[in-house]
């Protein structure tokens, strides 16, 4: 008798909400998953403190995955050019090709954190032996629903959300609002402006290359530039929280990121870093 071939159960955390509530939701209904973070190392300190808060709920460790290989290397194999949402390498050589190694040949479910409230897509695998499910999205969850397993396992929301970030990813990830680098200047400056030491020409072409599309960090850090971006956000918020008065302050905060990005850049972010 053929012997039975073992399938593999894994969720990729990113340090977002989605995937950490997914890893909650699912913990004692797939005992076998195996849990596992692609490590930029060019993390924010707070989502690193996530995954250990996330760890300890869950009884289990976090497989870190490019231990050893993180973003300079394949910057300085990319000759010196950041990513951007047109060149995304880092997504394909720190998130994806570690997944797919770590996956192998063998059978693998990976488990999505999608919600039913969105329509959106990304960069997932597709390799044949690698099938993508979505409870959220075949439960019916939405973010009403993320927020409460977050709340009542203990494990909270992301503690970046706490001073205005929205989404899991490198401290530079060039989908972040103008909002959020002015966040990440008055929380952490220090990283700010190691992210801005990157704005240099390219030396193949001398192009300049920014993270945030059509200004540099630089311009962008200006003070009147800075009070800029906090009033168009504010006047953002108000117009989005009046034409949805019964949505919770966070259902409010989600749609402006949407809106924002849709206004920044018709790309969208990768599942594989934010959910």
């Amino acid at each position: 008798m053929a012997e039975e071939k073992r399938v593999r159960h894994i969720l990729s955390l990113s340090g977002g909400k989605d995937s950490a509530a997914l890893a909650i939701y699912l913990r004692d209904r797939v005992p076998e998953m195996e849990y596992i973070f692609s490590d930029t190392q060019k993390e924010l300190p707070e989502t690193y403190e996530y995954l250990d808060r996330i760890s300890s709920y869950l009884g289990q460790s976090v497989v870190r995955l490019n231990a050893d290989v993180g973003f300079d290397h394949w910057y300085e194999m990319y000759g010196g050019m950041i990513p951007s949402n047109h060149r995304r390498w880092c997504t394909r050589a720190l998130k994806l090709k570690p997944f797919e190694q770590y996956c192998g040949d063998q059978e693998v479910v990976n488990y999505v954190g999608l919600r039913a409230d969105e329509d959106r897509t990304g960069y997932i695998s597709h390799k044949p032996n690698i099938k993508a499910v979505y409870p959220f999205r075949e439960d019916g969850l939405v973010l009403r629903d993320i927020e409460e397993i977050l709340r009542t396992s203990g494990v909270g929301m992301p503690p970046y959300t706490n001073w205005g970030r929205t989404r899991s990813g490198c401290y530079f990830c060039f989908y972040q609002q103008k909002i959020e680098w002015v966040r990440l200047k008055e929380t952490h400056p220090d990283l700010y402006e190691k992210a801005k030491a990157y704005e240099k020409p390219f030396e193949k072409t001398g192009n300049f290359f920014t993270w945030s599309q059509g200004e540099s960090l630089a311009e962008l850090e200006r003070p009147m530039r800075i009070e800029q971006i906090k009033r168009e956000h504010v006047i953002r918020i108000e117009r989005l929280a009046a034409r949805k008065e019964n949505a919770t302050l966070a259902e409010v905060f989600a749609e402006a990121d949407r809106t924002q990005e849709l206004d920044e850049d018709e790309d969208q972010g990768c599942l594989v870093c934010q959910l």
